[in-house]
C-alpha cells in the first residue's frame, strides 16, 4: 500500500508540530521544520521498537538529534538574538497579509515533504528489512551532514561576536559560502544512501519527492542569501574577491552565484 497507518501517523505528527507556523509564518519552515524531523524519528522508534534494527535505531536517533539540533538553534536565534530580529527586520515576510487558505496549504505541503524526507528509512522498517552496508554508510553520511551544519552555524556565531557587521569567510566558510546548505544536504544524502537494499517499486517516487524537494529548497535558501548578502555587502572589494572565488554551495565546483535562477523560489 502506498499509505499505510504507521505513514499516516508520521503525517499527523508533521501536521500537528508544523503548526505552529499558524502563529508565525516562518516557523513552517524554521522550527516547524525541524522539530517535525525530530518528532518523526522519535515516533518510528516507537511504532516500530520490537522490530528495530541497529542501523534503523541509529537512523531514527539521528533524526531526532538533527531535528532537536535545528530547531533549538533556530529557536535560541529567534528568541534570543536582537541583533538578528534586527537584521531580518522585512527580510522574512510576518504573514500577516497570506490568507488563511495559503497557509493552509503551505502547511500541508510542508508536512508531506517532512515525511517523505525520513520515507527512505521509514520504507526500511516498513518493509521488516534486515540491515546492510548501505544503511550504515548512510548513517556515518548523515551523521557527517549533522556535524558539518552544526560546526557551520557554531563558526558563523563567532565570526559574527567579533565582527557583526562583516560577512563571514573564515573556516568552512573557505570552502563554500554556504557550508550549513551543505551539511544539511549531505544529511539527507545519507538518507537517501541508507534506503539502497530496502526501498522497493513506487517507494522510490516518495523518496525522490522528498529528496530533490529538500535540495530544492537549500539552492532556494543560498539564492535568498545571496541576494541579502549582495545588498548588504556589495560595495565591500573583499567580499566581491570573496563571492568570485569561493563557491556558493557545492566545494570544488565552480557555481558562484544563483542569483539569476529566478525559478529558485520557495
Amino acid at each position: 500500500m502506498v499509505f499505510s497507518i504507521e505513514l499516516l501517523w508520521l503525517l499527523l505528527a508533521a501536521l500537528l508540530i508544523s503548526s505552529i507556523g499558524f502563529k508565525n509564518y516562518v516557523w513552517f519552515i524554521s522550527l516547524g521544520y525541524g522539530f517535525s524531523i525530530a518528532g518523526e524519528g522519535l515516533l518510528m522508534l516507537i511504532l516500530y521498537g520490537k522490530e528495530l534494527s541497529i542501523g534503523a535505531v541509529i537512523c531514527c536517533a539521528l533524526f531526532v538529534l538533527y531535528g532537536l539540533r535545528l530547531g533549538g538553534y533556530l529557536a535560541i536565534r529567534e528568541f534570543g538574538s536582537s541583533s538578528y530580529k534586527k537584521n531580518m527586520k522585512g527580510e522574512i515576510k510576518d504573514g500577516k497579509t497570506v490568507p488563511f487558505g495559503v497557509k493552509i496549504a503551505i502547511w500541508v505541503t510542508c508536512a508531506l515533504l517532512y515525511v517523505t524526507q525520513v520515507s527512505g528509512v521509514f520504507y526500511r522498517l516498513s518493509n521488516n528489512s534486515e540491515d546492510n552496508i548501505f544503511v550504515y554508510v548512510g548513517a556515518v553520511i548523515m551523521a557527517l551532514g549533522l556535524v558539518l551544519e552544526s560546526l557551520a552555524d557554531i563558526q558563523k556565531n563567532n565570526a559574527k561576536k567579533i565582527n557583526p557587521r562583516r560577512f563571514v569567510d573564515t573556516g568552512l566558510y573557505r570552502l563554500v559560502r554556504c557550508p550549513n546548505y551543505l551539511g544539511e544536504m549531505i544529511f539527507w544524502t545519507g538518507v537517501l544512501v541508507s534506503g539502497i537494499g530496502a526501498v522497493s517499486g513506487w517507494q522510490w517516487a516518495v523518496v525522490a519527492v522528498g529528496y530533490v524537494g529538500i535540495i530544492f529548497v537549500m539552492f532556494s535558501g543560498a539564492r535568498r542569501l545571496e541576494i541579502r548578502q549582495n545588498k548588504n555587502y556589495g560595495n565591500d572589494p573583499e567580499y566581491q574577491k570573496y563571492v568570485k572565488s569561493v563557491p556558493i554551495l557545492l566545494p570544488f565546483i565552480p557555481l558562484y552565484s544563483v542569483e539569476k535562477y529566478k525559478w529558485l523560489v520557495a
